[in-house]
């Protein structure tokens, strides 16, 4: 009995494996077969020249360009606020924290990852005219304010991912270096935190994922379907979400919507790349604190 048991549950699991797979498959798939088409130069710069563009010597009014590079800016700036917040945030849980406040914060951080995200760009809106109002008329929603709200977003992911990965090290580990004489501090530095960068990493990888596909965000703080290249973090920008969004909600005729395709690629061409510089920043991380130092 127990072995038909283990036989259905090994067959349960290579077939959600399966159907996972496949569907990631099907979406990458029909994504790449309807947009494929559309991927050039054209589509990128419009009808300015590659060179002139990325030289920020003209705008580029007709292409994904400045959506791209506004994209790239706000999630490094989300990424860039949250991970130094979340880190010290779940190396506090992990290590210095007592019960009571660890099961206060533990439910805090739980509840902040369960609120919707439509709830945080209001409240970044909410910030921004106040500040507004209160500090400054230059103020309005912008690149800072939209990276701030993604930052308050994905933080529960780096905080829980952290924690966790701390507090699954094995005791042998965590009293290694204090029994040569390291001091507490030491040991998180030079030995926790390096024997769990692998969960540390993923909880970024989710963030950084996190931030590339949200739209209801900076829907209401900060982006805008025209704006061109940010020149700071106090302007408006484009984001290739936003503009997927706009574009399969709007379109006129069927190659506007395949643009839209085209940018879901580029988009997902995007976040691969973070993610693959996420994964080779671990790696020498890693090595630089295990053999280096």
């Amino acid at each position: 009995m127990n072995r038909i048991f283990e036989k259905l549950l090994l067959c349960f699991a290579w077939a959600s494996g399966i159907v996972l797979v496949g569907s990631i498959a099907y979406i990458v798939g029909y994504l790449i077969f309807r947009g494929f088409e559309t991927l050039n130069l054209t589509l990128i710069f419009g009808d300015t020249k590659p060179v002139d563009a990325l030289l920020l010597k003209r705008q580029v009014f007709e292409g994904l360009f400045p959506a791209i590079i506004g994209t790239f800016l706000l999630i490094l700036l989300s990424v860039g606020w949250s991970v130094p917040v979340g880190l010290g945030s779940g190396i506090y849980l992990a290590e210095y924290a007592g019960k009571k406040v660890k099961r206060t914060l533990n439910l805090f951080f739980d509840i902040l990852s369960g609120i919707p995200s439509i709830v945080v760009g209001l409240f970044g809106f909410s910030v921004a005219l106040f500040l507004h109002k209160h500090y400054s008329e230059n103020i309005y929603p912008c690149l800072l304010i939209s990276s701030l709200s993604l930052a308050v977003l994905v933080l529960p992911y780096i905080v829980r991912t952290t924690q966790v990965s701390l507090e699954n090290l094995s005791p042998e580990m965590r009293l290694t270096a204090p029994a040569l004489g390291a001091t507490k501090l030491q040991n998180i530095f030079y030995v926790l935190i390096p024997k769990s960068l692998s969960g540390i990493v993923s909880g970024v990888i989710l963030a950084i994922g996190r931030c590339a596909e949200d739209t209801a965000v900076i829907m209401l703080t900060g982006v805008v379907a025209t704006a061109g290249v940010p020149r700071s973090i106090f302007s408006n920008y484009e984001a290739l979400p936003f503009y997927i969004y706009y574009i399969s909600a709007q379109y006129s005729d069927p190659q506007e919507l395949l643009r839209g395709y085209g940018a879901a690629i580029i988009l997902l061409t995007l976040c691969v790349i973070l993610l693959f510089c996420a994964f080779v920043i671990k790696k020498q991380l890693a090595y630089h604190v295990l053999y280096r130092i």
